[in-house]
């Protein structure tokens, strides 16, 4: 069987032409046309004040903690289950983050443990689209607008996913993508901050150019002007190589996102009826990007063991996502049970743009062969079921 992988890029000749035109002209540094046309494509596409293209989604992070005023000793509430890039923004700028217990059946942050967290010293709250599926956002921006605390959507995992009927990315009045190569759109690495307050994106973009702002801007003036250093600013700059390609993977959302649809259906199909695995669940309101597809294995399940015996097939796996908060660097005394446990037992599968419905068979039929061969019946969970992820109702939205 030809390796099937993890993930892979999806970038081609097209890509690849608009790469070439930036070649032959005076942008092959930094930012130039390209990148200031995709910013206004971002802003109209999520219909947000202004758009800013950047290195990567943690840099939006960090950027917009500075923008946002947040000082040394606040507490901003982050997910917990996720990358740790919000934790690490937080810490950037001298904050504390206090992290949130995830849904057991969605892996989003929990509204009601946001709640329990809000204390004198909190200013804002960090939510994230977990591996492509929305967060609760109607809950989560009620909760923040009575607290006076700031909201930000992580959308790095999202783009093309929505929640009642909104897109991911303009779901919070400010919000963050990512551009990695595997994500729903891709330049290799890159990011942007969407913000519904002009003075946001301005603050953004000046530091977000060493403290000087715009080159580009700035060479449209006639005349010599010379920048003038105004903030200690950062060099997170979008180069106009990656925007390019960015441009063109913007207008292929549609048609890649409708092939991840495909395979994550299919995946459904196959998988269902497995006791010893629990499925995706896609709540009625909202549709999955799926950047990753995670199953939660049951705990008598040795998940190393699966994974071994799926890579000695060439099937890519992983372990999902992290539960921050167990993550050494930050030396953490809270407690995330439901986190702790997705992290324990989660496993990513294959999830991709150029798979086929035939790569899903594959992995589907060589996962239920892993987990039954790897399952110790002494270890069968006796959990409630409100502990475990829920199966996925009848309802396809995010999956077909």
């Amino acid at each position: 069987m030809n390796p099937i992988p993890l993930v892979h890029a999806s970038l081609g000749k097209q890509e690849l032409a608009a790469v070439e035109e930036v070649f032959a002209s005076d942008w092959t540094a930094g930012q130039g046309p390209r990148g200031k046309a995709l910013e206004k494509e971002l802003a109209e596409r999520y219909g947000v004040a202004d758009a800013v293209t950047l290195s990567s989604c943690a840099a939006a992070l960090h950027l917009a903690l500075l923008a946002l005023g947040v000082r040394p000793g606040d507490e901003v509430i982050v997910a917990d289950y996720t990358f740790p890039a919000p934790a690490h923004a937080a810490r950037y700028v001298g904050a504390v983050p206090v992290f949130a217990d995830a849904r057991p059946d969605t892996g989003t942050i929990d509204p009601q443990a946001v709640a329990d967290l809000i204390g004198p010293r909190t200013v804002g709250v960090i939510a994230v689209d977990t591996v492509g599926l929305p967060a609760d956002y109607a809950e989560l921006l009620s909760l923040t607008e009575r607290h006076g605390l700031f909201l930000i959507e992580d959308a790095a995992c999202a783009v093309g996913a929505t929640y009642r009927g909104r897109p991911a990315g303009a779901l919070a009045p400010i919000s963050c993508l990512s551009f990695h190569g595997r994500k729903g759109i891709t330049s290799g690495e890159g990011g942007a901050l969407l913000a519904a307050d002009p003075a946001i994106g301005a603050d953004v973009r000046l530091r977000s150019s060493f403290g000087i702002g715009s080159i580009f801007d700035k060479s449209q003036i006639v005349g010599l002007p010379i920048p003038e250093f105004t903030e200690i600013g950062y060099n997170y700059k979008l180069s106009d190589i990656a925007a390019a390609i960015l441009q063109v993977q913007l207008g292929r959302i549609g048609e890649l996102l409708e092939r991840r649809n495909a395979v994550a259906a299919r995946y459904a199909e196959l998988l269902a009826g497995e006791e010893l695995l629990t499925l995706p669940h896609v709540p009625e309101d909202r549709t999955h990007a799926w950047q990753s597809y995670l199953v939660a294995l049951d705990p008598s399940v040795d998940r190393a063991a699966v994974a071994a015996d799926l890579r000695a097939q060439g099937i890519g796996c992983g372990h999902g996502t992290w539960a921050s908060h167990l993550q050494p660097v930050y030396e953490s005394k809270q407690s995330c049970p439901v986190s702790a446990d997705l992290f324990r037992r989660q496993l990513a599968i294959p999830m991709h743009a150029e798979l086929t419905v035939d790569h899903a068979e594959q992995v589907a039929h060589a996962l239920r062969a892993a987990v039954r061969g790897h399952a110790d019946p002494r270890r069968r969970s006796a959990a409630p079921a409100e502990k475990q992820p829920a199966t996925p109702g009848e309802n396809q939205e995010g999956t077909s």
